[in-house]
């Protein structure tokens, strides 16, 4: 390889990209948490928030079975699950493209080209071709820029839990290892001849001890830390900038709050997102309300990098699917809550019971 393409392989872009405002954040995140959580008023809404959202919680756990659309709904999108892998792929490959053309690595926070090694790592992941390698070298990818480059690739870890997904599931249908993978178990073919007696890749997974069924743990949990981190580090770590940004977008004008409270609770809505889905608790609730936020950052920020969160949208959509999955307060503890709930009340339960239990395979 000449100097020239190792140039276009890594090589720093002029000017830093900006999600969407100019200048450097202003404001100490831990006096604006101090100043918010003193004032009564902030307190006041907090507080009737957070009572509206048990009471929903506490109807829903009491009164859900008795609402069959919520069945129906659940078992149709749970029915999505051989997709599941596809999604994955969609929703990390295409990024992966994009930033190689756009110039920034995993997030345009960090403006360096890697074409060339995105470019490859993309197109393999939309082929479905040897998914579960390229998963692999794609975390190498991630662990080593975070490495290099410190915490600014943080605002990529999404990526960490559509990779691990990934090495869980493999390529699914449709996809080239889903074809080659036909042609080897098929007798008389070439690629049977060939690929005899090879391990497979899942078969050395199970060996050890790695359960495809842990994917919806990878995929809900590095969501939520994602979006408790953008709660964080983007709103509650940066109010000046937010702050400012809540000005220019009207919103005091919509809701006469000042522009701190705006962000504190735009930060809040998004750390107890993560929060809920870290714990998997009421998690297709917690993800279709992401995908609400990711939504309306979508439409309400004109320079907002639309391509940088599309790894948040296909991850939101597989919680969506998924549900919570094993090792979850859903499936712990929420059954015995509603139980208790029922019996305190005196309710019968309907013909639908509302725990998140959910199969992740079919």
């Amino acid at each position: 390889m000449d100097s020239s393409s190792t140039g276009a392989v890594l090589e720093p872009v002029p000017a830093h990209v900006d999600y969407v405002t100019d200048g450097e954040p202003i404001g100490d995140g831990v006096a604006f948490l101090a100043d918010v959580l003193t004032d009564p008023l902030t307190l006041l809404l907090v507080g009737l928030g957070t009572a509206v959202a048990l009471a929903a919680a506490a109807g829903y756990l009491v009164g859900g079975s008795r609402i069959p659309d919520i069945e129906v709904a659940r078992r149709t999108l749970a029915s999505y699950t051989p997709y599941l892998p596809w999604m994955l792929r969609l929703s990390t490959g295409l990024p992966l493209v994009g930033a190689a053309f756009t110039g920034y690595y995993f997030t345009p926070s960090v403006p360096v080209e890697a074409r060339l090694l995105q470019v490859v790592l993309g197109f393999l992941l939309l082929f479905g071709l040897a998914t579960r390698v390229v998963a692999v070298a794609g975390l190498v990818a991630y662990l080593g820029g975070l490495a290099v480059f410190g915490s600014e690739l943080l605002l990529a870890s999404e990526y960490l839990a559509g990779f691990l997904g990934l090495v869980l599931l493999g390529a699914g249908q449709p996809s080239a290892d889903g074809l080659l993978r036909r042609l080897a178990v098929t007798d008389g073919t070439i690629v049977n001849r060939v690929a005899s007696g090879r391990p497979r890749p899942l078969v050395a997974l199970r060996r050890l001890g790695v359960d495809r069924r842990l994917a919806p743990v990878a995929i809900r949990v590095g969501l939520g830390l994602n979006f408790m981190l953008l709660g964080v580090a983007e709103k509650w770590f940066q109010p000046g900038r937010a702050a400012t940004l809540a000005v220019d977008l009207g919103l005091t004008s919509v809701l006469p709050l000042a522009p701190e409270l705006w962000v504190f609770g735009a930060g809040l809505v998004e750390f107890g997102v993560g929060l809920l889905l870290v714990l998997g608790l009421f998690s297709r609730a917690a993800a279709a309300l992401g995908f609400v936020v990711l939504t309306t950052t979508l439409f309400g920020l004109p320079n907002d990098p639309v391509l940088a969160h599309v790894t948040l949208f296909g991850l939101s959509s597989a919680v969506l699917v998924t549900g919570s999955g094993p090792y979850s307060l859903d499936e712990r503890v929420l059954p015995a809550v509603t139980r208790r709930l029922r019996d305190l009340l005196g309710t019968e339960p309907g013909a639908v019971e509302p725990d998140a239990d959910v199969e992740t395979e079919r």
